[in-house]
C-alpha cells in the first residue's frame, strides 16, 4: 500500500514561513553583529539556517533590506519592554529610577542590539532613516518620561531644565557605554563594566545619578 504524504495546510504553511522568517532573523542578528554590515555574507547566514539565499532574498529582498528588518525587530524589543513598563502608581523619584532600570537591564541583556546600534551609526543611520516601521514606533519611553517630569517638575522634586528626550540621552549614555566599551575599559583601567560582582552597584549608580541631577539645588540667574 502506498503512503501518500498530506499536502501541509495553509495555516500550517503561514506558521512555517513565520518560523523560518524568524530563525533568519535570529541568525542575521548573529551575522550582523560578529562581522558588521559590510562583513556579514548572507551565504553564510543561509548555511547557518534551514534555507536558501535564494529564500532569504524571497523573504527580505536583499542584504539591505536584511538588515533593516533585524534592526527593525531588535528596536521592537525595547520598545515593548517600554510598553509594560508600569510605574503609574510611583513617585517621581521612584518612576524615573525604574525607567534608568529598564533601560539598564536592557542593554546588559542584549550586547548584540549594542553592538548593531554602534554598527548603523558607523552607516550614519542610513537604514533607520529608510524604514517607516521605525520612523512609526517612536519611544513609548519618552512619553512616560515626559509626564514624570512634569509631575516632578509640579511638585518642586525636580529643578532641572531638561526634556524627555535630553533624559533619555543621558539614561542610555550610561547604559550603552557600559555594555559597547568593557573591552577597552577594562584594558585601560582593569575594570569590567559588566562584572556580575559589580552589577548592582552599576544599576544603582545610574538611578543615583539621573536623581541627583533632576533634583540639584541651583542658584537662581
Amino acid at each position: 500500500m502506498t503512503s501518500v504524504e498530506e499536502p501541509a495546510r495553509p495555516g500550517e504553511r503561514v506558521r512555517d514561513a513565520v518560523r523560518t522568517q524568524a530563525e533568519i532573523l535570529d541568525v542575521a542578528t548573529q551575522e550582523f553583529a560578529r562581522a558588521g554590515y559590510d562583513g556579514a555574507r548572507v551565504d553564510e547566514i543561509a548555511a547557518r539556517t534551514r534555507t536558501t539565499k535564494r529564500m532569504i532574498y524571497y523573504y527580505f529582498g536583499g542584504k539591505e533590506q536584511l538588515f533593516t528588518a533585524v534592526l527593525e525587530r531588535a528596536y521592537g524589543v525595547i520598545r515593548e519592554a517600554e510598553q509594560q513598563l508600569d510605574v503609574e502608581h510611583l513617585d517621581p523619584v521612584a518612576a524615573i529610577r525604574r525607567l534608568a532600570e529598564v533601560t539598564f537591564d536592557h542593554h546588559e541583556q542584549h550586547p548584540d542590539f549594542i553592538r548593531l546600534v554602534s554598527i548603523e551609526n558607523i552607516h550614519e543611520a542610513q537604514h533607520i532613516a529608510a524604514s517607516e516601521k521605525l520612523a512609526r514606533i517612536g519611544s513609548p519611553a519618552l512619553d512616560v518620561i515626559g509626564r514624570i517630569l512634569e509631575e516632578g517638575r509640579r511638585s518642586g522634586l525636580f529643578t532641572a531644565d531638561v526634556d524627555a528626550v535630553d533624559l533619555h540621552a543621558m539614561i542610555s549614555s550610561f547604559c550603552f557605554f557600559r555594555v559597547s566599551n568593557r573591552h577597552t575599559f577594562g584594558a585601560l583601567f582593569g575594570r569590567d563594566l559588566v562584572d556580575p560582582a559589580q552589577r548592582a552597584h552599576y544599576r544603582a549608580m545610574l538611578g543615583d545619578m539621573v536623581i541627583a541631577y533632576l533634583t540639584a539645588e541651583r542658584a537662581a540667574d
